[in-house]
């Protein structure tokens, strides 16, 4: 079993979380049920996928929550373009936010690929 605490990549994910739940507090209050909430869980599911899945018993299991992950990065990545189009992020913190999201997919992978399952 991997240390989840251990791993760069989870580090990473769990300072996500904060960014994506600072970034969407000045949303406006009707998109505290659509937008923010599911920014925010697609945010946590990140984290929670990656740690969940080092605490499985099998190389297998852990790439599995791994592609968890990898798919809600995806959705948290479509998301932060979403809150773009609407106005709601600058370009600017459009920029930072899919550096880090990207960032977290790459170590992602690279993290599956040592696992040796394909």
């Amino acid at each position: 079993m991997h240390n989840f605490k251990e791993l760069k990549v989870w580090q990473k994910a769990r300072i996500m979380v904060k960014d994506v739940y600072l970034m969407t507090q000045p949303f406006p209050k009707e998109e505290l049920f659509g937008l923010t909430s599911q920014m925010r869980r697609s945010a946590v599911s990140i984290a929670a996928n990656i740690a969940e899945g080092c605490g499985r018993g099998t190389n297998a299991q852990l790439a599995h929550f791994l592609d968890i992950a990898q798919g809600s990065s995806c959705e948290l990545e479509t998301l932060i373009i979403l809150a773009l189009d609407l106005g709601y992020i600058t370009d600017e913190v459009f920029f930072d936010m899919s550096l880090k999201v990207n960032e977290i997919q790459r170590m992602n992978i690279g993290f599956k690929n040592t696992l040796g399952i394909h």
